[in-house]
């Protein structure tokens, strides 16, 4: 059961602080901005990144960590996860009373722990958009980017139960240790398949030959930067292993039926039936 956050007496923000103004940070604020906001979106990030924001309009200014949390109604934390928790560490004494404190991360249960110990002036609600790009950077944000996806909060919030359909996103409430172990097999895994094909296809030269769509499909993951996954293992390590192992006895399970029509067979049909009921279940407009 997730916590229920206040819902009476609050008011919509006038003020929102962007902490990470990359590619969902950016997308977040063209995303608010599309959904008719009219208020002061403030940017909390690296000199290069303010400045690439500002002109193309993702926010009205930069401003210091400290200076934006005192002034915010709204608080949007986009950095990778190593760099939310160090927010959180320093963020609730700076933020007003009340104040809505939420985050991207890509994990959650190691976020929700160090906001329920730091987060006490302000509201946190864990959040996650399953959505992003293999590019990165405000250049490449999108105000659809979080259209017809998954975005995942941790508890019931009014605001944002308000704000994200606005984004044409789709609210799934999940706690915190199920995301963890449900992202570790629909995101997690996904990436290091698509790691360990492409190491294994690189270690035949020619095979860039023969290379289709599929192999082209299946490796795009691996262009994806270690350091956007290396607090990702290090915060859901025990539930990746365990989507390893399983998809591991699966592969297994297919090289002991190579030669067995009939199994190898109703592996494909079962296989066939779970990937349709996983893209009707996407359908979303």
């Amino acid at each position: 059961m997730t916590e229920q956050a206040p819902r009476a007496g609050r008011r919509a923000p006038e003020v929102v602080a962007v902490i990470g103004v990359g590619l969902i940070g950016g997308s977040f604020a063209l995303a608010l901005r599309a959904s008719g906001f009219a208020g002061r979106i403030i940017g909390v990030s690296s000199p290069e990144a303010v400045r690439v924001a500002i002109e193309s309009g993702i926010i009205d200014e930069g401003l210091p960590l400290a200076d934006a949390a005192a002034i915010a109604d709204l608080i949007y934390l986009a950095r990778p996860i190593a760099g939310i928790l160090a927010v959180l560490d320093e963020l609730d004494s700076h933020v007003k009373p009340g104040t809505l404190i939420t985050d991207a991360g890509s994990t959650k249960s190691a976020i929700c722990a160090r906001a329920a110990e730091k987060i006490h002036r302000g509201r946190f609600v864990g959040g996650h958009p399953m959505a992003g790009k293999e590019a990165r950077g405000a250049s490449e944000a999108e105000a659809s980017l979080f259209r017809g996806r998954p975005y995942i909060l941790t508890s019931r919030c009014a605001e944002l139960e308000e704000l994200i359909p606005s984004f044409g996103a789709r609210l799934e409430f999940i706690s915190a240790e199920e995301h963890d172990a449900l992202v570790a097999l629909t995101s997690h895994l996904p990436q290091l398949i698509s790691t360990a094909l492409a190491a294994s296809i690189g270690t035949e030269p020619d095979a860039v030959r023969v290379a289709g769509p599929a192999a082209m499909d299946l490796t795009r993951l691996a262009l994806s930067p270690y350091e956007i996954w290396r607090d990702i293992f290090s915060t859901n390590g025990a539930n990746i292993d365990a989507a390893l192992g399983l998809f591991i006895a699966r592969l297994e399970g297919l090289r002991t039926r190579l030669n067995d029509e009939s199994k190898i067979k109703d592996e494909f049909e079962h296989a066939a039936g779970a990937a349709r009921a996983l893209r009707k279940s996407r359908t979303f407009a």
